[in-house]
């Protein structure tokens, strides 16, 4: 459901302009920016938080290191190599989960959002960081511009992290998974920009798969992490607990 911002704190005023621009014309990655600075308010001094990743989640770490060059006190346990650099760039005091195992709040990007902050996340690669991150926090705020906002998670191929070892008897058994759920599957193995495969944070390979349209994630969820080989997939489920939507004409909170 739509609704205004949870816990909003008063708006900052300390190094980054908060304001909500209203343009038709406007680019998704401003609307990205946007959505990021509004969750910007829910971060209260001394907490410690989730750091995601993807070009979303980046905006939100730019927009915290001046928050933090200003005088914010946190701690950020980021999701992946790539959030670890650009949140030391921006100065931002990181810890690991070793050393904080319960965060305050975490604030990641989605691939795709239902209304009820059910999420294809992993288009970057990072899924399962991202998800240990926000399973380990008290509160997941998602942001995104309004095109990520569907009414049925699955125009974006599910991500599916894989041990190298075994590969193809594992990319077998999620087609077999899709066949018992009555779901088409189109199983690509990821690649790098070099054309070399895909190799995560964490060492292992990505499937890409298109289920098409997944109108019960819950089930598809429980039936790929049954699947030895299977580390983690990209459907994040109950994780969310509010969603900050950008769209030319405003923002929008989504609340579980």
């Amino acid at each position: 459901m739509a609704a205004a911002a949870p816990h909003a704190n008063k708006p900052r005023r300390i190094g980054v302009n908060s304001t909500i621009l209203k343009c038709p014309m406007i680019s998704s990655d401003e609307l990205k920016k946007q959505a990021a600075l509004a969750a910007l308010e829910q971060v209260e001094d001394g907490m410690k938080l989730g750091l995601g990743s993807g070009s979303t989640a980046n905006h939100f770490i730019r927009g915290l290191g001046a928050l933090v060059r200003d005088g914010l006190s946190v701690v950020g346990v980021p999701s992946s190599e790539r959030t670890a650099t650009l949140a030391r760039a921006e100065g931002i005091p990181l810890a690991t989960l070793e050393e904080l195992p319960h965060l305050d709040l975490t604030i990641d990007g989605a691939d795709e959002l239902d209304s009820r902050l059910r999420l294809i996340k992993g288009g970057g690669g990072a899924l399962l960081r991202e998800k240990i991150v926000a399973a380990a926090s008290s509160r997941m705020i998602v942001i995104a511009d309004g095109s990520k906002l569907v009414d049925t998670l699955g125009a974006f191929p599910l991500p599916v992290e894989v041990n190298h070892f075994g590969i193809g008897a594992t990319t077998a058994a999620i087609a077999d998974a899709a066949t018992r759920l009555a779901m088409p599957a189109t199983l690509t193995r990821r690649l790098a920009a070099d054309g070399s495969p895909f190799v995560t944070d964490g060492g292992h390979a990505i499937i890409d798969a298109s289920f098409g349209l997944i109108r019960d994630p819950e089930a598809l969820s429980l039936a790929l992490a049954a699947i030895p080989g299977v580390v983690e997939h990209g459907l994040f489920i109950g994780l969310a607990s509010a969603a900050v939507i950008a769209r030319p004409e405003g923002i929008s909170w989504l609340v579980a």
